[in-house]
């Protein structure tokens, strides 16, 4: 965990210092918007035996904003705001048993990119999130059972983090893939079965999510006017 985000943070810091060649020159921010198309899975493990994940697609609510940072045509800088919908489907081995776990997480990425900042580029990066609303569906021989929404949940790690790649394409279409090095559950997590008997439900769960999606850019516009008027110096 903290050796993927040293190793991003070296990649970061030495780009900075490449791109000081053109600190002479004014660098004017702009920001681009849009949705994603997240098609999920998981490196998942159920009591130390590897298991296979159902191939989950979420395509509402995943909205994301990229504050850009170019220093010339073919370098520059990322961070802004996302909300995404991330998640995985799993069967418990040895039962009927289908289980769909997601979480509304905000995050704040950090990447750089290079190659023609007015078409085609590619860029990586590393992102934090906070896992604010966790739901989980049960189902039994394909019949739902059980369904519950959780905000802040102590079934999950609170933060999420993972590391990115992706290229952005011609007429504004982007693919990326992002891998989850944090957990998703939080194995220490425990409740009271109907029983009364305490139970850690995730303690023997070991799941990594990772996911490609589709996005296209929906508005690119210059920081500036974001800005109040007012911050403006008025020329005579």
């Amino acid at each position: 965990m903290k050796k993927s985000f040293l190793i991003f943070l070296c990649a970061t810091t030495l780009s900075l210092a490449l791109a000081q060649e053109n600190s002479g020159k004014k660098i004017k921010p702009y920001v681009t918007t849009g949705g994603e198309l997240i098609f999920s899975l998981a490196h998942l493990s159920i009591d130390q035996s590897e298991q296979g994940t159902p191939l989950r697609f979420s395509p509402v609510f995943n909205a994301q904003m990229w504050i850009h940072a170019d220093q010339n045509e073919h370098f520059g800088f990322f961070s802004g705001f996302t909300l995404r919908n991330v998640g995985f489907i799993y069967d418990l081995p040895g039962t009927d048993t289908r289980k769909k776990a997601r979480s509304y997480n905000i995050g704040i990425p950090f990447a750089f990119k290079f190659g023609d900042m007015s078409s085609t580029f590619v860029y990586a990066g590393y992102e934090v999130e906070l896992a604010f609303n966790y739901k989980e569906k049960t189902f039994v021989e394909g019949d739902k059972k059980d369904k519950f929404n959780r905000w802040f949940s102590d079934r999950m790690n609170l933060f999420q983090h993972g590391l990115f790649v992706g290229v952005q394409l011609p007429h504004d279409a982007n693919l990326k893939f992002k891998y989850y090095v944090s957990k998703f559950y939080n194995s220490n997590f425990a409740e009271t079965d109907a029983n009364g008997v305490v139970v850690h439900p995730y303690q023997n769960i070991d799941a990594n999510v990772f996911y490609f999606a589709l996005s296209f850019m929906l508005r690119r516009e210059k920081l500036e006017k974001f800005r109040r008027p007012d911050t403006y110096s008025t020329r005579r």
